[in-house]
Parts: structure tokens; C-alpha cells; sequence
């Protein structure tokens, strides 16, 4: 699967403010092949969420809240990062235990 990433610079710049994880960084997570994707039902109201925990190219294990857009290539999918942390030391460990 080829991924695109799109955001909005000033929730980037507030979530880079807030946790010192860029948005580029957490693209970074996409290619991670052991990476987790959970649907977030909680926060799908008005569109589906998706919280995807992975490593990013420092090995840092990082928690990303996103959506998909529709594509209309097939293997391509547009990601539209919300925000993204370090993960915890418990969300690590779980990450780590599958």
C-alpha cells in the first residue's frame, strides 16, 4: 500500500507545541510493517478515526490519530494526520507483546 499525507499546518504546529512529535515524523509510522490500526469508535461521530500505533525510523514507538480519504487509486491510500504522541510506557509494551 503506497500512502499520501495531508494535514493542517496549525494543528501540526500545536500538536508539535504540545507532544514534540511532528507530523512528518508520524508518517513515519506507515512504515512500520508491524504497525497496529484500531478503528476509534469514541471519536467517529462525524468521521471515521483510526488510532495507529507504530515505529517511527528512530524506533520510537509512536501513537497516531488519523482518517483515510477516499483515493480513487487502487493500492494508494490519503492519510490526514489529527494528532500524534509518543506512545506510554504501557502502550509500548502492548504494542511489543502481540
Amino acid at each position: 500500500m503506497e500512502y499520501n499525507f495531508e494535514w493542517d499546518p496549525v494543528k501540526a504546529a500545536s500538536n508539535y507545541d504540545k507532544h514534540r512529535v511532528s507530523f512528518e515524523r508520524a508518517s513515519e509510522v506507515f512504515l512500520d510493517p508491524f504497525m497496529l490500526s484500531i478503528f476509534d469508535e469514541e471519536h467517529s461521530e462525524d468521521e471515521e478515526r483510526w488510532i495507529t500505533t507504530g515505529k517511527d525510523c528512530n524506533n520510537v514507538t509512536l501513537v497516531v490519530i488519523h482518517t483515510f480519504r477516499e483515493t480513487l487509486q487502487a493500492q494508494q491510500a490519503t492519510v490526514r494526520i489529527i494528532s500524534a504522541r509518543k506512545a506510554t510506557n504501557n502502550e509500548d509494551k502492548q504494542y511489543h507483546s502481540r
